[in-house]
């Protein structure tokens, strides 16, 4: 024969004063059944039934017994809190720590034995580079939680000298994100109908909403570098670019827009020789575009348009930041640190921890003056 409670869950019998206490007394059997039993999942459903019978049958039953079953509401929630609290004293994993259990380090393996464990054999260094980085990863998700929470809207560009290893810098800071909150956009080049609209017009939507990180993989700043050197703008169309950036950001900036610009840089020798290790390498071939060729022979060039680039499209509420590529694991791990150091946010950590390596990250202006060494603003012309 059906219980009471499961006949008035059911509507098959009505709640009234005359069956309430038997009532109650059933609802107390099946609390005690289900805290014995850990059952927090029917425990909930017992809650949410007994709030929605409460609001059915206000008139059919004494206020005193309402209180009566609104107690025993209170009683499920200390205990739905308390067992909450007692999940989370639980440890979590220490993702760090785990690093350590996918390499053995090569100078505690005989050398007999190296051959065996040659992809576990790896130099401290780098078992130091993924410890550092799977705990700046773990900083990011803290990080997106109090992007989402706060409803905040971050942008962050990546410009890069080709070759400079930008690709794999996004896939880290990306790599464990929650892709619902964080996009990365990486436009083709423009179509026929977006040629004729307003320079900035593609970009528009793909800008972030509230709670969103969204990365450009390369950017507007195309018509910085790339087409001025390319011939694929006039000098007038470069000309207003330069002057409008400044404002088109600050339109973004005043709107609440977090804008992050980063420019990862490479030596000429060191881009050479990462272009080279493309041409032979079937996995790595995609990433030599037909430009590439061309960025060793225009290298003055490109030069050229990035000191005309950081001079005229750095501001205070948009600044440019270099980070010096040749060493890509340094890269990665700076740029990271850069962006965490630009918000508080819950349980963050030191600061020590964060601390940036000066020669890997610089200003515009240092950047400047550095490029302005390699041309002669009198006799170099992009446009000549």
């Amino acid at each position: 024969m059906a219980t009471l409670s499961y006949q008035i869950f059911n509507k098959h019998s009505k709640l009234s004063n005359k069956n309430i206490k038997e009532f109650i007394k059933e609802l107390n059997t099946l609390f005690n059944k289900f805290k014995v039993d850990k059952d927090i999942d029917n425990l909930n459903i017992l809650k949410n039934k007994l709030l929605f019978l409460i609001e059915e049958n206000k008139s059919n039953i004494n206020k005193k017994e309402v209180k009566i079953i609104k107690n025993l509401i209170d009683d499920f929630d200390d205990f739905l809190e308390q067992t909450h609290k007692n999940k989370e004293k639980k440890k979590l994993i220490n993702v760090v720590s785990e690093v350590e259990k996918n390499y053995k380090k090569c100078d505690i393996i005989e050398n007999n034995k190296r051959k065996k464990y040659a992809k576990f054999c790896v130099k401290k260094k780098k078992i130091k580079y993924e410890k550092e980085l799977i705990t700046l990863q773990v900083e990011l998700l803290k990080l997106q939680n109090h992007i989402k929470e706060s409803g905040q809207k971050v942008l962050i560009i990546f410009e890069w000298r080709d070759a400079a290893w930008k690709w794999g810098t996004i896939k880290r800071f990306t790599e464990y994100l929650n892709p619902r909150w964080a996009r990365v956009v990486a436009l083709e080049k423009p179509s026929d109908i977006e040629k004729t609209q307003w320079y900035f017009q593609r970009y528009i939507n793909h800008l972030p909403a509230g709670w969103e990180m969204t990365m450009f993989d390369r950017s507007w700043y195309n018509r910085a570098w790339v087409e001025p050197v390319m011939w694929f703008v006039s000098e007038e169309k470069y000309k207003q670019f330069l002057n409008d950036v400044p404002k088109f950001e600050k339109m973004l900036v005043d709107s609440w827009v977090k804008v992050i610009k980063f420019y990862f840089s490479v030596n000429k020798e060191e881009q050479n020789k990462r272009f080279e290790a493309r041409k032979y390498n079937p996995l790595k071939q995609y990433k030599l575009s037909p430009i590439d060729k061309f960025s060793q022979q225009l290298w003055k060039k490109y030069t050229l348009a990035e000191y005309h680039n950081f001079s005229n499209t750095h501001s205070k509420h948009a600044p440019w930041i270099i980070i010096n590529s040749d060493d890509k694991k340094k890269a990665r791990i700076n740029a990271i640190k850069y962006v965490l150091n630009q918000f508080d946010y819950p349980e963050k950590m030191n600061k020590e921890g964060l601390k940036l390596d000066k020669k890997i990250v610089s200003d515009w202006e240092e950047k400047t003056k550095t490029l302005k060494k390699e041309i002669n603003l009198e006799k170099d012309d992009l446009f000549e």
